[in-house]
């Protein structure tokens, strides 16, 4: 409970929200990937929560599709006209994107990444964000421990998120990889590695859509997958259809987001497990954050020893394993979004 504990009570969050007082005025942005997925809309209400706490004026954009960078370019250029004074973004494409957010910065606004860091991480002025490494590692060390000695000849499929790999799709793959005992070979992109475990990596968009024909095509390279890593519950969902529909339930499917039908899926035995992240509580430190920048132009700091702000992460599971801290899908249920 610790890291639930830091994640929603925690001193760093209590420090930040400390002294923000009415911020009527100041105008902000949200920027997220798209506005269907579970998670950002639960990102949507906690910045609009915060926003009309504080008494700042909140203008919401997002991404048609996941991966779609030019809508979010355009909808930074519009914050800046608009004489916002912070803009919060989880950006589809953490490369293609940096050359916005600096003129934007260059102008006086402040801009906060939520959940996906920049490339490099220091293009925004902050990041408020899972350690998407540990929420990785914490399924990978679960999968590994599961398994047992089995874990030495499993076939895994890896299903990411875009081949443009933005830093929270290579940050989970290759924590998930790291716990599971994998050699990464270059840490900062998937698909390099040469255990012959790994069957393959396949793209997913995140959606179920997406995690479907992600797991037909690598059951189609070898139909003996017994391990799925999934960069989000949604791909995970899909995944799940793919290999109900070849008769093999009973795969080991581990992924991360903690959004209540996610968790609901581990308590049903979909999922096996999942890391849990808090994206209400990222939005709305990031409202109090550009509110503290309006009234003293103080910027956030990150958590210490890390280079971003951390929101949290738990482990959720209703099978335990020694050495690997979890909850389960009860508490897993009190915390969840969506």
């Amino acid at each position: 409970m610790k890291v639930i504990t830091k994640a929603l009570l925690g001193a760093g969050a209590l420090a930040l929200s400390a002294g923000v007082a009415s911020a009527e005025g100041v105008s902000a942005c949200l920027i997220t990937k798209t506005d269907t997925n579970p998670f950002f809309v639960k990102m949507k209400e906690g910045a609009e929560a915060k926003a009309a706490e504080l008494g700042v004026t909140l203008k919401s954009y997002a991404g048609k599709i996941d991966g779609d960078h030019e809508s979010q370019v355009a909808a930074i250029e519009a914050c800046v006209a608009d004489g916002a004074k912070g803009i919060l973004i989880t950006a589809s494409d953490t490369k293609a994107i940096v050359d916005s957010v600096k003129a934007a910065r260059d102008a006086g606004v402040l801009v906060i990444a939520l959940d996906t860091p920049l490339d490099p991480i220091d293009a925004a002025d902050a990041t408020f964000a899972t350690d998407n490494f540990q929420a990785g590692l914490l399924i990978g060390q679960w999968a590994r421990a599961t398994l047992g000695d089995a874990a030495a000849n499993a076939k895994i499929a890896m299903l990411d998120l875009a081949i443009s790999q933005p830093s929270v799709d290579v940050l989970r793959d290759q924590g998930f990889l790291t716990g599971f005992g994998i050699d990464t070979k270059d840490p900062n992109k998937w698909g390099d590695e040469d255990d012959p475990r790994i069957v393959g990596n396949e793209v997913t968009a995140g959606n179920e859509e997406g995690g479907l024909k992600a797991m037909e095509a690598l059951l189609a390279k070898d139909p003996d997958i017994n391990v799925v890593y999934t960069i989000n519950e949604p791909s995970a969902a899909g995944a799940y259809e793919a290999l109900k529909a070849a008769g093999k339930e009973g795969v080991l499917i581990v992924s991360v987001d903690g959004g209540c039908p996610g968790v609901k899926d581990v308590k049903d035995g979909v999922i096996g497990a999942t890391s849990q992240q808090y994206p209400l509580l990222m939005a709305a430190l990031g409202v109090e954050a550009i509110a503290r920048f309006a009234a003293d132009g103080t910027k956030p700091a990150p958590t210490e020893g890390k280079t971003f702000f951390d929101t949290g992460v738990a482990l959720v599971t209703d099978k335990p394993v020694e050495g690997v801290e979890s909850i389960d899908t009860a508490k897993g249920m009190e915390l969840c979004w969506g």
